[in-house]
């Protein structure tokens, strides 16, 4: 009986990354149990400090590079494409700057191999770590609450980005947004039902600050649009409908003031009431209209990601052929 070989890919998004890549490439694990190949893919995200040369020197396998800065959710994806391409059967995803202990990989690819999760994410245990400020700690906490909530997942550390994924998850996945991909794709594996699970990991030593945002406002900001935009892309019915009922609520009560006033026999001086329902009953009205449009947009959308989903398939066993022969 021939088994399938199982073919590891380790992608690192990088920018500006020539000092501290070396180091993280060195803590890569060069055997793991249950896998037969390991190879290391790193994107290069308009880098200006020859980060991709330094790749090179360090021996790693393959480089993706964009000629101008696109950002971290752009990296990502541009990484599981080519991992895909490659014929990973699982990807790891890790960051340049050593901030996740790659010893601990093989922890991470455990549930993907014994067939318990598609996508695993390591649990930096946010709480323990000593350059977090209190503030940004809590906010990883309720953060991480939200994203429970909305993608029905149980996963205590959303923003970390040290995961594990499945080549079928991957071939699922679609990254839109502009700033990061942690959030968006949680939300996304919890709507597509795919087994998500978490495990405990450790973390190293500080080498930079965060160059993902500026400051703690920009990552608040970036990270509430981010949620609200992905929930609301496979939730649309449910957002809209909510709104529309808070409307209806705010419609209703002036008007029942008004004929409460009206049938009193005192309608005088209460036009306002009776002009401010009719308003937020118009708004509720359109509300459902759109939340109706929406949800027929949403179902396109999933037509259009079964689409995506079948050609990356027929992409990823047609490299895998031609690398055999």
């Amino acid at each position: 009986m021939n088994f399938k070989k199982m073919k590891l890919i380790i992608q690192i998004p990088c920018y500006n990354e020539a000092e501290y890549l070396p180091l993280t490439l060195k803590d890569l694990p060069k055997e793991i149990k249950g896998i037969d190949k390991i190879e290391v893919l790193i994107v290069d995200d308009g880098s200006s400090d020859g980060t991709a040369e330094v790749a090179r020197k360090n021996g790693v396998d393959h480089i993706v590079r964009f000629k101008t800065h696109r950002g971290l959710a752009a990296a990502f994806s541009a990484g599981l494409e080519a991992c895909l391409l490659l014929g990973a059967d699982i990807i790891i995803n890790t960051d340049a700057d050593n901030q996740y202990s790659g010893q601990d990989i093989p922890k991470l690819i455990e549930p993907i191999l014994s067939g318990e999760a598609d996508i695993v994410v390591g649990d930096r245990q946010t709480q323990t770590i000593p350059h977090f400020s209190w503030t940004k700690k809590k906010f990883q906490k309720w953060g991480s609450r939200l994203v429970k909530i909305l993608s029905k997942t149980k996963i205590p550390d959303a923003t970390s980005g040290f995961r594990a994924i499945s080549k079928e998850a991957a071939l699922k996945m679609n990254v839109l947004s502009d700033f990061s991909y942690t959030l968006e794709t949680l939300i996304q594996a919890g709507k597509m039902r795919f087994a998500v699970k978490s495990v405990p990991i450790s973390t190293n030593v500080q080498t930079r600050k965060s160059r993902l945002f500026n400051n703690m406002f920009t990552f608040l900001k970036n990270s509430a649009s981010t949620i609200l935009r992905t929930y609301a892309m496979h939730e649309p019915l449910k957002i809209f409908l909510a709104l529309a009922a808070l409307f209806f609520i705010g419609g209703v009560i002036p008007g029942i003031r008004f004929l409460i006033f009206f049938f009193s026999g005192n309608p005088g001086g209460h036009i306002q009431s009776l002009i401010l329902s009719a308003v937020l009953l118009i708004i509720s009205f359109l509300l459902v209209v759109v939340a109706i449009l929406s949800d027929l947009i949403s179902s396109n959308r999933k037509l259009i990601e079964e689409t995506l989903w079948r050609i990356r398939r027929m992409e990823s066993k047609k490299a895998e052929k031609d690398s055999s022969d």
